[in-house]
């Protein structure tokens, strides 16, 4: 099973993408779901389709699913979920109050990690394409596993053999299983490292930056590039939405056009060698399975959507004698030409008359530049506290 997820800024058109790409690739005999995770559905208006949150048949080989936290909570994990109500109301929380609070912080994202695994475990779709959120929520992804357990842990101080006394407690008093939340827990906790583990898997999963040639919309594209390769995530594309043609410029958009153009030069230079798709503005809202036919179309032409489109590792950042070395791929570059200056959390390559941004966590905010070194294909930099 391959499972491909579309994240960038809101509005870019992540979901038009999803959306085109799951019909792409059902029309060419995969089965394929697509899942929207974004807490703000738009999937069902890009389907012209009423969804729920179990997977529904829209087309030939086409599924698709928008996640609802409570339905998920009631499926996946309705023990932990009687937990957290029996301990907010042990601690004097209202009941309506009670039952909201007991969407744990990253439920949402939790609970697509828990659908995922169980497709995964029954391996009954070829393709999952997901719909995420904007780019700071997928990053939050990242780390759920761990943060969700740390705020389990705050929620119920003490320790595993505590909790499990304080549920027995509670499940004497009142009759409810409070210690078969806390084992569901457990394998929440198992299942959601296990899909991680499969996500990080380059030849199950890849992840595609969805983005317009403007400004702000590039520069968060290149943050969020950095991170997932940080956080060991293949990005396998780069596709560029809403280009205006050439003829738009006669409209009134002639400075708009021109910017373009620069930004179009900037994607190719930031995103290289990553495969970069480019989508024209159809000039009209796109929703229902005849536009988004051919979107899918426009987008990839004779290329497999469902395949691993690149493959490849271009950023590392490792600690180092008490700092901090990364190491940048530059394909087809010259030594002699670069020079590298740091700005806050941000590395800027001068090559000749180009320049081309590196994005770093932003921790490296406070560290300085000590040094570099290329050895082709490898830039590396040293920072220091």
């Amino acid at each position: 099973m391959r499972i491909i997820l579309f994240t960038g800024k809101g509005g870019v058109g992540k979901t038009t993408l999803s959306a085109a790409t799951a019909l792409r690739t059902a029309s060419q005999g995969i089965k394929t779901l697509v899942i929207s995770t974004d807490p703000a559905h738009s999937l069902s208006d890009a389907l012209d389709r009423e969804l729920g949150p179990e997977p529904l048949e829209v087309a030939p080989n086409l599924f698709a699913q928008e996640f609802d936290v409570y339905y998920s909570m009631k499926k996946h994990w309705e023990n932990v979920r009687q937990l957290m109500l029996v301990a907010f109301r042990w601690q004097g929380v209202e009941n309506v109050v009670a039952e909201e609070l007991s969407a744990l912080p990253g439920m949402e994202e939790a609970s697509a990690f828990l659908w995922l695994e169980e497709y995964y475990q029954k391996q009954e779709y070829e393709l999952i394409i997901i719909d995420s959120a904007p780019t700071g929520e997928t990053l939050s992804l990242l780390a759920l596993p761990q943060v969700t357990q740390s705020w389990i842990m705050k929620a119920f101080p003490g320790q595993r053999f505590a909790m499990k006394g304080f549920g027995a407690m509670v499940r004497t008093m009142t009759g409810i299983p409070l210690d078969k939340g806390l084992d569901e827990l457990e394998n929440l906790f198992e299942k959601l490292e296990r899909i991680h583990k499969v996500m990080q898997d380059p030849e199950v999963c890849s992840i595609r930056l969805v983005l317009n040639p403007e400004r702000m919309v590039i520069r968060e594209a290149r943050r969020a590039y950095t991170y997932l390769q940080l956080y060991g995530y293949n990005v396998d594309g780069v596709i560029v939405n809403r280009i205006f043609p050439e003829e738009a410029g006669q409209g009134g958009f002639q400075q708009y056009i021109s910017s373009q153009k620069e930004y179009l030069e900037e994607i190719d230079t930031s995103f290289q060698p990553l495969p970069i798709f480019r989508l024209e503005h159809l000039g009209r809202e796109v929703f229902g399975l005849e536009l988004l036919g051919r979107i899918g179309e426009a987008t990839y032409g004779n290329i497999n959507p469902a395949a691993v489109l690149f493959h490849d590792n271009p950023f590392e950042f490792e600690e180092k004698d008490g700092g901090y070395l990364a190491r940048i791929k530059l394909p087809l570059v010259e030594e002699q030409a670069l020079t590298v200056k740091k700005f806050g959390d941000e590395l800027i390559l001068t090559l000749g008359n180009q320049r081309r941004s590196i994005f770093l966590p932003r921790f490296a905010n406070y560290l300085q530049l000590k040094g570099y070194s290329f050895q082709p294909p490898w830039l590396e930099v040293e920072l220091v506290r």
